[in-house]
């Protein structure tokens, strides 16, 4: 076992205080080499620096210790590597949801004001390949990425093409109880592939141009449109997403229509006649 270090000399050593490495032990993380069965004290060996040094950087990474678990279990060395990637590729997707957060919060607070254009669209019920489910708010963006991936794998496994860009309809109570009913779905031009339909409608429609974490800003000011008219109706507010993640992983070039359905307007354009 080799020389045996008290949890004091041991935190010293590896920079993990004896607060920190007792909770370690009750968890099954890192175990002492020998527990005093008379006293409880716990000792450590030089062998086991290098293991509390990566567990160390792990957390400072954020790591949950379920999964550093997992990285320390694991059966060979790709196993651990997958697991590290996959912690990563989390890491990286937080710190890109993170910079749009802020790219947000600083154009509100500059005070610019995003400008709504209106356009009333009469949308008819579209044959799709759809996924559903009941969300929280919070997990919504996690679960669209999620459901787009399912839908591209079905599209390949059928053999079909999406006939137009992928969308999602939302109920009211996901943003007014932070729950609620949520539909992604990829259009499809043969109605013996879809599983859905997609009910058409009227809409008032305006375009985002940017980032997901600044949809809110052409939500405020289409919804204000609309309840300012006094024309909204009750049904799911709809999303297409006509240049996305599918299409480039820059953000900020991200096209998203948003449609809010409404009772009447202007001047409907039947889509398909709008081009």
């Amino acid at each position: 076992m080799g020389a045996n270090l008290t949890i004091g000399d041991f935190a010293r050593v590896t920079h993990l205080s004896v607060k920190t490495l007792r909770h370690y032990h009750r968890v099954g993380l890192l175990e002492p080499a020998a527990v005093d069965p008379s006293s409880g004290f716990r000792y450590y060996s030089l062998a086991q620096v290098g293991t509390a040094q990566v567990i160390r950087r792990f957390r400072q990474l954020d790591m949950p210790v379920e999964q550093l678990r997992a990285v320390l279990e694991a059966p060979d060395l790709a196993t651990r590597n997958a697991l590290v990637e996959a912690h990563l590729a989390r890491m990286e997707e937080q710190l890109r949801r993170t910079t749009e957060a802020v790219g947000a919060l600083r154009a509100l607070l500059s005070g610019a004001t995003a400008v709504t254009e209106v356009e009333y669209r009469t949308v008819p019920p579209m044959p799709a390949l759809a996924v559903s489910a009941t969300v929280a708010l919070a997990e919504l963006s996690e679960w669209c990425t999620t459901a787009l991936a399912e839908l591209g794998t079905a599209l390949r496994e059928r053999g079909v093409r999406p006939s137009g860009p992928p969308g999602g309809l939302y109920a009211h109570r996901l943003f007014s109880h932070e729950i609620g009913d949520a539909t992604f779905f990829v259009p499809v031009g043969d109605a013996a592939a879809a599983n859905s339909t997609v009910p058409g409608g009227k809409f008032a429609i305006s375009v985002h141009e940017g980032p997901y974490a600044e949809l809110d800003r052409t939500y405020g000011g289409l919804g204000s449109h609309v309840i300012e008219r006094a024309i909204g109706i009750e049904g799911p507010v709809r999303e297409s997403y006509l240049w996305s993640s599918w299409d480039t992983p820059d953000s900020s070039q991200f096209r998203t229509e948003v449609g809010w359905p409404v009772r009447r307007g202007p001047h409907f354009v039947t889509e398909g006649d709008a081009a």
